[in-house]
């Protein structure tokens, strides 16, 4: 099985202890040839200085003509060979100037003489005590030559292991990122499961469970979605009725009755307005994707400025309207219109008696800008970034709102990827400045 097959199982674990092994079994066979290598080497040397030092001590008086001392031969690595007769007298010494003194018990002994360290070999027949000694650092060295021969390979593999783990992590982590990354990019509407093809074997449960988490809040939001819908629809109908009884009711009241009366249908008209807007707003829920279709941005606008005179003209407000040319974008037209409307009359609504409100649209480049600008009440500290949170209003006591107009208004915003804003005004004017940029790629 080589290591593509391995790897198709796409297991953490497996993938990492199949390079691991591949790499351990490499180091390993280099281990052993480099340190065979070395330690032979060193074996073959160190054998041959024994060869020559047993040949020229074996018999006293030989000649050194037929051993000649080899190239690398070290001082350290001589022989000391002392032998005595039967009587105790040195007969010979291989290192006269240094002085070991004789054994008493034959056989291995450790001494130290002439300020280092022997190891003795002692051996006798009665005729002749024949002591060997050889240094200690010598066997010190050839242990730390073995040494090292045998951790250079390891030494340099560290490295060497930390690429290939690093590299085999991140292959296989790759994935994960990748799960991560289509992760993040998802829209929080998103149904559709991950998949597990590439998955790691032990990531597998969890992204199961994100699949099965993912259906459940699915359906949460679904119920959430038909409650609000179905109990919209239900509401528009009592109310309707409601409000016929009401309007009927203010004509046949008497003078006492009519303020209660009056009140009593503003707040039937309120009622509504907010069952509307909920099935507005239910409806954009609904709709995974906005409509695609040309439409005029300045005639609908002008359409949305229109549908508002009225209101207007009982508060006195000066309306001032500039639209430059006949630009067209894609999207769904009864949507944008009530985004347009929808900041339209959140400007009438904070806008005072007497007050000045400027809707315009230029092109800028290739992109759409459509400002409603009112002077009057400013937002309050902090209130820019819950503007658009769903029954949140910054207006003061005694204006009329139920908090869902610019939600609903971000909400079409966001279908059609179009930028929108609502803050103070930049230039320090008391006022609220309303901006919806159109980008290049709606333009029609």
């Amino acid at each position: 099985m080589d290591a593509a097959k391995i790897l198709s199982t796409v297991s953490l674990r497996r993938t990492a202890l199949v390079y691991l092994t591949i790499l351990l079994s490499l180091v390993g066979l280099a281990t052993i040839a480099v340190a065979y290598l070395y330690a032979h080497q060193v074996a073959t040397e160190f054998l041959d200085g024994q060869l020559h030092q047993i040949a020229l001590n074996a018999g006293p008086g030989l000649p050194t003509a037929n051993a000649p001392t080899g190239d690398d031969q070290d001082p350290e690595d001589r022989f000391a060979v002392t032998i005595w007769d039967a009587a105790g007298k040195l007969v010979h010494a291989s290192l006269p100037s240094v002085h070991i003194p004789r054994q008493s018990r034959a056989g291995f002994a450790d001494v130290e003489a002439g300020g280092e360290k022997w190891r003795i070999y002692t051996t006798g027949d009665g005729l002749w005590t024949v002591q060997v000694a050889q240094r200690e650092v010598v066997r010190q060295e050839i242990a730390q030559s073995a040494a090292v021969g045998a951790a250079a390979p390891i030494l340099f593999a560290i490295p060497l292991a930390w690429l290939v783990v690093g590299w085999a992590m991140n292959r296989v982590l790759g994935r994960l990122k990748a799960q991560a990354d289509e992760l993040a990019e998802r829209s929080a509407g998103a149904t559709a499961p991950f998949e597990l093809d590439r998955v790691p074997a032990e990531v597998a449960p969890l992204v199961r469970s994100m699949n099965g988490l993912i259906v459940r809040l699915h359906a949460a939001v679904e119920a959430q979605k038909r409650f609000l819908s179905d109990s919209a629809h239900e509401l528009r109908t009592p109310l309707a009725a409601i409000q016929i009884q009401v309007d009927n009711l203010v004509r046949e009241a008497g003078s006492e009755q009519s303020k209660a009366a009056t009140a009593l249908a503003g707040g039937v008209r309120r009622a509504s307005a907010l069952v509307n807007q909920l099935l507005s707003l239910a409806k954009l829920d609904e709709t995974a994707e906005a409509q695609d279709e040309t439409v005029d941005v300045g005639s609908l606008l002008l359409d949305c400025v229109a549908d508002h005179a009225s209101l207007v003209a009982a508060k006195q407000i000066e309306l001032e309207v500039n639209v430059e040319g006949g630009a067209r974008c894609r999207g769904a037209r009864e949507e944008l219109r009530i985004l347009f409307s929808n900041l339209i009359d959140n400007a009438v609504r904070y806008t005072p008696e007497d007050g000045d409100i400027d809707v315009s649209m230029r092109e800028s480049g290739k992109r759409i800008i459509v400002e409603v600008c009112n002077s009057g009440t400013a937002l309050p500290e902090g209130a820019e970034a819950r503007v658009f949170d769903r029954f949140f209003r910054a207006a003061p006591q005694g204006i009329e709102g139920s908090g869902l107009g610019l939600a609903i208004a971000r909400r079409i915003a966001d279908r059609h990827a179009f930028g929108l804003t609502v803050e103070n005004h930049p230039d320090g004017a008391t006022g609220v400045l309303a901006r919806v940029l159109i980008p290049a790629n709606a333009s029609g």
